[in-house]
């Protein structure tokens, strides 16, 4: 089975890079399932259901969130009723929404998504270790899913990779988000699950992780606020990560990164 997964969509360059090209990138990888991180989609805060659905409309199967997830007031309404819109699944009992679903492709093969959020460095959540035990030991790689994916949103790299080796062998594929920079260590752990510690970004790279620079600069040099983070609206990149999986045990057979638009090398994996 082939995947792609799209990191973080930063407002509305982010957005319209990426509707523009997964209608392609699904034909030209020739792709079975799209996964995308919505959570900084709406002016890069929060997603909302108009923008669910023109991702959903263009091929799209699941969105992932994290840390922003309830920053639209719409989304707590729209997650009750929008499976494949899930949140980080180690929020407390009783929050709107769920943090993974199962979904099925043409052929009926079955591609779990869960979506985790870290503890370091972000809002205190359940443990996310155990939350990911939990679902994993619900579905057999290979049986009770063709191809799981982990989406694990934190900041700490050291958090991420512990997540990726904490489910190697169990899952198809673990990726970080949030930080919004794509890393350079795509890899297949030693019990075959495909691994990367961020995804990046869809957005604009000249600017502070997506936003306007102005703010995050006035920030960091006088320590004082001026306004609200905007994001940066220039010429978008497109990140994301390519996993291809043997359909019998659903372990990865190969990982590359994908990268294409304005600022960054480009990287398009090829196919046959």
């Amino acid at each position: 089975m082939r995947l792609l997964y799209l990191g973080d969509i930063v407002g509305r360059t982010g957005r319209a890079l990426a509707l523009e090209k997964i209608p392609e990138l699904r034909k030209e990888l020739k792709l079975d399932f799209v996964v995308i991180n919505g959570e900084n989609a709406a002016a890069g805060f929060g997603i909302t259901s108009k923008i669910c659905t023109a991702f959903f409309n263009v091929g799209v199967d699941v969105i992932s969130t994290g840390n922003h997830v309830w920053d639209q007031r719409e989304t707590k309404t729209h997650i009750a009723g929008e499976p494949r819109l899930i949140r980080p699944i180690n929020f407390p009992a009783g929050t709107p929404g769920r943090g993974s679903v199962l979904v099925e492709d043409a052929r009926g093969r079955k591609l779990l998504v869960i979506n985790v959020m870290g503890q370091i460095f972000m809002n205190a959540l359940d443990d996310p270790f155990g939350a990911v035990d939990r679902e994993l030991k619900k579905y057999a790689l290979g049986s009770g899913a063709k191809f799981i994916l982990v989406d694990i949103h934190a900041e700490a790299t050291s958090e991420k990779m512990a997540m990726g080796h904490f489910c190697d062998g169990r899952a198809s594929f673990v990726v970080g988000t949030h930080s919004h920079i794509p890393t350079a260590d795509a890899q297949i752990l030693d019990g075959g699950t495909a691994y990367q510690t961020d995804a990046g970004m869809c957005g604009d790279y000249n600017s502070v992780i997506g936003m306007d620079k102005a703010e995050p600069l006035q920030r960091f040099t006088r320590k004082i606020s001026t306004g609200r983070f905007t994001p940066a609206l220039g010429e978008a990149t497109l990140c994301g990560v390519f996993v291809e999986t043997d359909d019998q045990t659903g372990l990865a057979k190969r990982i590359e990164p994908v990268r294409m638009g304005a600022r960054l090398h480009g990287h398009m994996p090829g196919v046959s």
